[in-house]
Parts: structure tokens; C-alpha cells; sequence
């Protein structure tokens, strides 16, 4: 239950507190008062979007906070809005939460009809889903949407492998004709750059060797060059008897003979060319490497990769059917099981179904319907899943909608065709009543009585006033005669100071109570008639 709720800067809210009570807590106020403000920041407290216009106009943010009272202990929450960049900010007790964490906590703390539930409650998906809720056993429908999430993501699975398979079986011939084409060559990564370098490194080789040759044919070449120096050697020793300078030089002469002749040993000794280095060969392979370049116009480096590319995507032609054909087996198995799984359902939902049309019933009667009022689940099959490659039927759920007879002697109809506001109305709440827990969450009706009135009235407050002896209740109206049930009554005014319009909220006592029932009813002897009738226990 709600114990307190501050709002602040929202819309017409400057600063409000409200003290809720046990039972039931109405709010009363003229259209256009900001009622609706009050239940739309507890809806943005517990998960709810809101704009960031509804920021008071002047402020940077809006603040909403209660304090709730849930499995006996105290729980605050916490959410703000900024008015500029419409996010939000949400605190659990002392700690941020996100959006997730509020809506798991939502229906432990919140159960919300207004007119809005009413049209919801037209759709036939809804009626369908506001059955499951009411399931003694929800395993079948669990395991149903199971299987549909695990067949879902098989179906994915093949329809991108026949996507794939179909985009590939295309280009089949030219991926056929590319590979051929490398295989052919079957270039291997940085073989140019390895083949380049070595026709250098041969290149080089070739001149070394050129060079060794010419220098040996120099020094052995006739006239030879150590036959030459021997002579000089000798006619410089000639020399150097007269004059004895010159005999230093002959044995310079004779040292560089020597250091020649050495040079002449190890040109001779020369290292051959190596059995590899077949330059021939290197040219062929670069010549074919730079025909495969030219015709495929891509790098050899991006011709290796789309060479492994190319023979991935033909492996995984040939693998496709049978990928294919497990997938299919798996398909088959999971849609085996959920049509074992959608049999269950179907039984399990039958079964709930008569007890909530027999529940629905009891209680509509006691809120002023025909005593032959009849609600019937009327089950039709629907489609949830047609196997993509199994070769199995399209499974199909029984799927309930809402059929209802409110008067003898007509045939049941659905809840669209046939039902006015204000019966709709009454059927919410019954379903809310049936959905509510003894000291559960908060049930929160927001006019839940349009179009209703006359006797018809009487019997929806003896009832809600009944509900609320087990369930807090927050109840928004127009009628004096569900005002002044309130175990608590709160008026909404709407004021204007130093020319700021505001929304207040003021819980009634005693005098106040009388006057706000008396405006309800219209104000003046006749208004204030009914408020004493209506306190004092009249009809």
C-alpha cells in the first residue's frame, strides 16, 4: 500500500503531499483540477513514461516519491524527470535502479484501471492474455513460449542460410571460374615481395661475379701484372747498388707482388652461384603472378584472401543441405514438442476459463447485472508458428476472446459489440477485483464509474467499499454517492497566487466533507440535502 506521496514541479503540482490510508481513498475536485496529474505521477513512479514538458514551467526538474509498505517492510522510491533532457533519474530505497527493476516491482504495488483499461479490455489479444494470468498451472504456457523463442531463432538460422545459399548459387559460376583461375597459380602470401627480393639479391650476385672475373683476367692477362712487378723488383735491386734509396722501394714492390699474388689465390677461389638462384625461374613465376594480378585487377595479397574466401563460400554450398537438413530435424523436433506443449495450454486454459466466467459472473450480478448474466471464453484456433523447413502442418493455439450475455434472451456477443461504458466499466473492475490480493498491491480506479448511474451506482460503491476492506484503494470520481463511501476524502482545487496557477490537494474532515459532497451533487438546498442523506446512511 501507499502510506505518502510528494510530488513536486509537475505540471500544476508545485509542492503536494498526500497521507494515504487503509481502505478506501477517494479524490474528488472539479474537471481539469489535475486529479489525473496526481495518478499519472504514480504511474511515472512505478515505470510509466512521461514528457518532459509536464516539468512545472520555471523548474529543472520534477520530483515524484512515496513511501510504499510492501511484505510488511518500508519501501521508498524515488524518480525525477529534467525538464531538459527528459531523462529520468530512479532511486530503490538508497540506490539507483533502472526502468527494468520498477516494472518487476510494478504489479506487487499497483493495479490500475481507468477508461484507458476499459479499450484495452475491447482487444482481442488482451482477452486473451487477462486469461493466462488466471492459469492454475502456467508451465504449459511457459514452455510454449519457450519453444517459440528456440524455433524462432531456428527459423532465423535457416532462412539466413537460404538467403545466403541463394545469393552464393548466383555467382556459383564465377566463384567456380576465380578459383580455378588462383588455383592455377596458387599464389601464396608475400611470395612476390620474397620473389622480387631474391631477383635483386641474384642481380647483385651476377655483378659480384662479373667483377671478381675482370679483376682476375687483369692480374693474369698478358702482359701479366706479377711478371711486370717481378721485372721492376729486379731492376730496382739493379738500382739500389748505386744508389741504395731505391732499395726500399724494391721490397715495397716486392711486398705488393706478394699481397697480388695472395689476391690472385682467392679470386680464383671465387664462390659459385647458388644452385637455387634459378633467375630464369624467379622471372616465370613473377610473370604468371603479375598475369593473375592484372586479370582479377586486385593486390596478390587481396587475391590470397579471396582465394580462401572463395573456396569458404563453395564449401559452404556443398555443406548447405546439410546444415540444412539438421536444422529442419531440429525444427521438427521443437515444433513436436510444442504442439504436446500447445495441447496442454489448451486444456489448462479451458479449465481456467470456466472458473473465471463463473467468478466474473458472481460478481457482475452483485454489481446490479441481470441474475442470467453469462461471460463465455469462446475459443477459436490462431497460427503461432508455420515450420520453415520441416515439412509439418502450421501449429495453431486455441486463443479465447470475450463473449458476454448481459441480458436473457439474447445471444453472446463480444464485449465490442454489445457493451456500453458503463458495463465495461463494471467488468473491470470486476476483473481487478478478481486480479487483487488481501494486503496486496494498491488498486487505483480512475473513474472507473463513467456512464454509470442510478441504482446501478449503489451497487458498484457497496462493492468497491466491500473490496477496500481487503485492499487499499485509491478511487477518482464524479459521484457524491462513491465520495462519501472514502474512508478518507481528498479534494483537488486549483488555485491562482501572484498570477501562478496551482494544483492543491486537501484531505476533508467533518463540515468540509458535507460541502464538497454538496458540490458534487450540484450545490444549493438540493446538493446539500443529498450530502446529509448520503452521511447519514440514506440512499
Amino acid at each position: 500500500m501507499i502510506e505518502v506521496l510528494r510530488i513536486k514541479n509537475l505540471a500544476l503540482i508545485d509542492d503536494l503531499e498526500l497521507e494515504f490510508g487503509q481502505g478506501l481513498n477517494v479524490l474528488t475536485g472539479e474537471t481539469g483540477a489535475g486529479k489525473s496529474f496526481i495518478v499519472s505521477a504514480v504511474n511515472f513512479l512505478t515505470g510509466e513514461k512521461m514528457h518532459p514538458d509536464l516539468v512545472r514551467a520555471g523548474c529543472e526538474k520534477a520530483v515524484v516519491e512515496a513511501l510504499f509498505v510492501l511484505d510488511g517492510e518500508d519501501l521508498i522510491l524515488r524518480r525525477e524527470l529534467a525538464a531538459g533532457s527528459g531523462r529520468s533519474r530512479i532511486y530503490v530505497g538508497d540506490g539507483l535502479a533502472s526502468r527494468e527493476a520498477l516494472a518487476a516491482l510494478r504489479p506487487k504495488l499497483l493495479l490500475h484501471a481507468s477508461q484507458h483499461g476499459q479499450q484495452r479490455l475491447l482487444q482481442p489479444a488482451f482477452q486473451a492474455a487477462l486469461l493466462d494470468g488466471f492459469l492454475a498451472d502456467d508451465q504449459p504456457l511457459a514452455e510454449k513460449n519457450r519453444l517459440l523463442r528456440e524455433l524462432a531463432d531456428i527459423a532465423g538460422q535457416i532462412r539466413a542460410l537460404d538467403a545466403k545459399a541463394a545469393s552464393l548459387e548466383e555467382k556459383r559460376q564465377f566463384l567456380e571460374f576465380q578459383h580455378a583461375e588462383i588455383s592455377k597459380v596458387a599464389p601464396l602470401p608475400g611470395e612476390e615481395d620474397e620473389l622480387i627480393g631474391r631477383r635483386a639479391a641474384l642481380a647483385e650476385s651476377r655483378k659480384a661475379s662479373e667483377a671478381l672475373s675482370k679483376a682476375l683476367d687483369t692480374l693474369e692477362q698478358s702482359p701479366k701484372v706479377l711478371d711486370t712487378l717481378a721485372d721492376l723488383h729486379r731492376e730496382l735491386l739493379h738500382a739500389g747498388e748505386l744508389f741504395p734509396d731505391f732499395t726500399t722501394d724494391a721490397e715495397a714492390v716486392a711486398a705488393f707482388r706478394h699481397h697480388l699474388k695472395d689476391v690472385a689465390v682467392r679470386l680464383r677461389r671465387k664462390p659459385a652461384k647458388a644452385p637455387d638462384d634459378d633467375g630464369e625461374a624467379i622471372e616465370k613465376r613473377l610473370f604468371e603472378l603479375a598475369q593473375l594480378r592484372r586479370k582479377l585487377k586486385k593486390s596478390l595479397a587481396e587475391i590470397v584472401d579471396l582465394g580462401a574466401e572463395i573456396e569458404a563460400n563453395l564449401n559452404f554450398l556443398d555443406a548447405c543441405a546439410l546444415d540444412r537438413m539438421r536444422l529442419a530435424r531440429e525444427e521438427a523436433e521443437r515444433a513436436e514438442a510444442l504442439a504436446a506443449a500447445l495441447l496442454a495450454l489448451g486444456r489448462v486454459r479451458r479449465e481456467a476459463a470456466a472458473r473465471l466466467s463463473a467468478s466474473l459472473e458472481e460478481i457482475l450480478r452483485s454489481l446490479g447485472f441481470s441474475k442470467d448474466v453469462r461471460v463465455i471464453f469462446d475459443f477459436a484456433p490462431a497460427e503461432v508458428y508455420a515450420p520453415v523447413a520441416a515439412e509439418l502442418p502450421a501449429l495453431a493455439e486455441d486463443r479465447a476472446r470475450i463473449l458476454w450475455r448481459p441480458n436473457p434472451g439474447q445471444p453472446p456477443q463480444p464485449l465490442d459489440k454489445i457493451a456500453s461504458g458503463g458495463e465495461l466499466s463494471r467488468f473491470l473492475l470486476a476483473l481487478m477485483s478478481l486480479s487483487a490480493e488481501p494486503g496486496g498491491p494498491t488498486l487505483i480506479f480512475d473513474e472507473i464509474d463513467a456512464g454509470i448511474g442510478g441504482l446501478t451506482l449503489g451497487s458498484v460503491g457497496a462493492y468497491v467499499k466491500k473490496l477496500s476492506e481487503t485492499s487499499q484503494i485509491l478511487l477518482i470520481t464524479h459521484w457524491p454517492q462513491l465520495a462519501s463511501l472514502a474512508d478518507r476524502h481528498f479534494q483537488v482545487v486549483k488555485t491562482v497566487e501572484d498570477g501562478q496557477t496551482s494544483t492543491r490537494c486537501l484531505r476533508l474532515s467533518g463540515p468540509d466533507i458535507a460541502g464538497e459532497l454538496s458540490r458534487m451533487a450540484g450545490g444549493g438546498a438540493t446538493g446539500q440535502e443529498m450530502a446529509r442523506r448520503l452521511l447519514s446512511g440514506g440512499s
